[in-house]
């Protein structure tokens, strides 16, 4: 700003047709989950409104002017990648395209047709990831106030981390994501894979959770089925890829390798270890703005920035792997996805405020005293990053301001913690998966 496990023969063969039957027949919503769920989409939509006054309106720094201008060229007819450079993915297009054909804007003036449509498209999306969510409270077999609890907090949470969540499109990738793992534990294994790969061509961090899907498919059903839910994946990313790299072929890698290279963000763990040293001892450093981010230059800041990558590879390996080692029941796999997706943020070398949208679907799905805690360190670590953004956020990027550097480090702290919370299996799972 993004595994295997073995078995042995004879208990994957146990495991392969009944719990497919097994999942298919908890895949529909109970009536009380569905309550819970409708529920929650109202709350959503007074969430929604209370975004548009008091404070939240003020200070705003806003994406919709860069996804306006996408969006007024794809209505102009001009092809994305070849004619214009796009710093996303293909499968984000849409989100850009629709309200594109809106009055079009100039420069960072966004016209009220395209900001209404964009908004309008993002709460379809944060909607749909509740009822997702319900899906897979199901599939999870989790309680009744389990799902109630989940659901307000997924629906609240918007209040929690501010404005940034109408002018980002990350609600799409989310809804996408959550909307996979809603199929995987419900046994639509395919369809669930599909969905995977959209999310993958949409933005590129669930790629994080393919290792873990393929290994629960292989796991539970058997390796063909493993192999075509990972042909699922890619041929899905593949035909959403494929007419732009066609068509402009330079411009997609373009915008590829934009992402995967770019420098340490003011926001990330590593600057804010920089950050403290620079008020503790000292330390001098340089902000530049590239990438469209403001990010830490110089010497350290590229090498953390190197270590922070290792870092990140090295915390999914390691969920990855303790996955493949564990149960593979429906909630291991719940929560190890959100193992990967919160070691994927704590860690990474970009963190924007955003990439908190991609938790809160997530994280709530967890079962047990494991998913209050969880959740509860990723509501301080939403209300951590609305204390300095949008409002302070200037103050931190252009003069290091102590507070809000301080601010920075507490947060990505708060992200490790919830990583570490969600990384190990439980007993319960174990139970499930044998169940």
């Amino acid at each position: 700003m993004s595994t295997s496990r073995g078995s042995s023969p004879s208990s994957r063969s146990r495991s392969s047709r009944p719990v497919v039957a097994e999942t298919r027949s908890q895949s529909r919503p109970e009536p009380r989950v569905l309550v819970a769920a409708f529920a929650a989409v109202l709350v959503f939509s007074g969430t929604w409104a209370l975004l548009h006054v008091g404070f939240y309106k003020h200070d705003l720094i806003l994406d919709t002017p860069v996804y306006q201008n996408y969006g007024n060229a794809i209505a102009r007819g001009d092809v994305p990648y070849r004619d214009f450079d796009v710093e996303y993915p293909p499968g984000a297009l849409p989100v850009f395209a629709l309200p594109g054909f809106a009055e079009p804007g100039h420069d960072q003036d966004v016209t009220p047709g395209f900001k209404h449509a964009f908004e309008t498209l993002m709460w379809l999306c944060g909607a749909g990831a509740l009822l997702c969510m319900a899906v897979a409270l199901v599939g999870v077999r989790a309680t009744e106030p389990h799902a109630w609890a989940a659901l307000a907090f997924a629906a609240l949470a918007p209040l929690a981390l501010g404005s940034v969540v109408l002018s980002r499109f990350d609600l799409w990738p989310a809804l996408l994501v959550v909307g996979a793992l809603a199929a995987l534990v419900s046994g639509w294994l395919r369809f669930g894979s599909g969905l995977l790969g959209l999310a993958v061509s949409v933005k590129l961090f669930p790629a994080v959770l393919v290792p873990l899907a393929v290994s629960y498919v292989w796991r539970r059903v058997g390796r063909r089925e493993a192999l075509v839910c990972a042909g699922l994946v890619a041929a899905v990313v593949a035909v959403v890829f494929l007419p732009f790299v066609i068509l402009s072929p330079g411009g997609v890698w373009h915008s590829l390798t934009v992402q995967l290279t770019r420098p340490l963000q003011i926001e990330s763990l590593g600057s804010a270890f920089l950050l403290a040293a620079h008020h503790v001892f000292g330390v001098g450093l340089t902000m530049v703005t590239s990438h469209g981010s403001q990010n830490l230059s110089g010497g350290a800041a590229t090498a953390l920035g190197a270590v922070a990558t290792v870092v990140q590879i090295a915390a999914l390996v390691v969920v990855w792997g303790l996955f493949a080692l564990g149960p593979p029941s429906r909630a291991a796999l719940v929560r190890s996805s959100a193992a990967a997706l919160a070691a994927f943020v704590a860690f990474g070398k970009v963190l924007s405020p955003q990439f908190l949208i991609w938790l809160i679907p997530v994280v709530p799905l967890v079962r047990g005293r494991r998913g209050l805690w969880a959740s509860a360190v990723l509501a301080c670590a939403l209300v951590l990053t609305q204390l300095w953004f949008p409002f302070h956020y200037w103050s931190l990027a252009n003069d290091f301001a102590p507070e809000q550097s301080w601010l920075v480090l507490a947060r990505d702290l708060a992200l490790v913690v919830l990583a570490a919370v969600l990384v190990l299996p439980s007993s319960d799972e174990r139970d499930q998966a044998t169940a």
